[in-house]
């Protein structure tokens, strides 16, 4: 069986979740539900690794491999949605989240920004980059709004050595590996005609199974979609 699509029988509940939930989501504003779309054929998505950030157990059933841009209106929301998905999967180990960056030009301070949870990472490790993650998207308007003074006042909040975090911050040592993450965006099909941006996520099964998810999704499309690929 070809691992980088589903089978048929799956396709099909898949795609009726989605369809269905696109209907029953037509009353939300748009600019925070996109219509989700169903990718055929390969998926080329770099494999997780030992680079990426985890949130929950490498081992779990389902991986979820988000492309997400800091200073994304869309890509706040879904991050909410995500914790939400993984206070209820992620304990459990049925689902982990991996996050991968893809700043969009549009968004001049998002490079920058993607660097700052990087250096959260090299000075307190995989918890303070979620932790910091977290609080960028609590805090920034979006839109390339945020006041990048607040990155160096996030990392003392969470306790980092500030002087290390400011020379890390200045540096060029994460531009390659952050880009590196962008091409694979790229691969992935983010910015192609049926793609159109961030938040892009890949949602793998233990059998390598891939179903994308496109947009800032409500929750209970997050769910449903889990819930059929860990009933396959």
């Amino acid at each position: 069986m070809n691992k980088d699509i589903i089978t048929i029988p799956t396709a099909i509940v898949i795609a009726g979740i989605i369809v269905g939930c696109a209907i029953i989501y037509t009353r939300v504003p748009s600019q925070i539900v996109q219509k989700p779309a169903i990718q055929s054929g390969v998926i080329n998505i770099n494999p997780v690794s030992g680079d990426d950030h985890i949130r929950g157990t490498p081992d779990a059933d389902i991986i979820v491999v988000e492309f997400s841009d800091l200073e994304c209106q869309f890509c706040k929301v879904f991050h909410a949605t995500m914790q939400k998905v993984m206070s209820e999967y992620g304990t459990n180990g049925k689902v982990a989240w991996v996050y991968r960056h893809f700043p969009l030009s549009i968004h001049p301070k998002a490079q920058h920004e993607a660097v700052a949870p990087e250096c959260a990472w090299e000075l307190g490790g995989n918890d303070m980059f979620w932790r910091y993650t977290d609080k960028i998207f609590s805090i920034t308007p979006s839109n390339n709004q945020l006041d990048l003074a607040k990155l160096p006042i996030i990392a003392q909040e969470l306790g980092l050595d500030i002087n290390k975090f400011n020379t890390c911050l200045a540096s060029t040592k994460y531009d390659d590996k952050i880009q590196k993450q962008y091409q694979d965006g790229i691969r992935v099909g983010i910015g192609s005609v049926d793609n159109s941006g961030t938040p892009y996520s890949v949602l793998i099964d233990k059998k390598g199974n891939k179903v994308p998810l496109n947009g800032a999704q409500p929750y209970a499309v997050v769910k449903q979609l889990i819930d059929a690929m860990l009933a396959q």
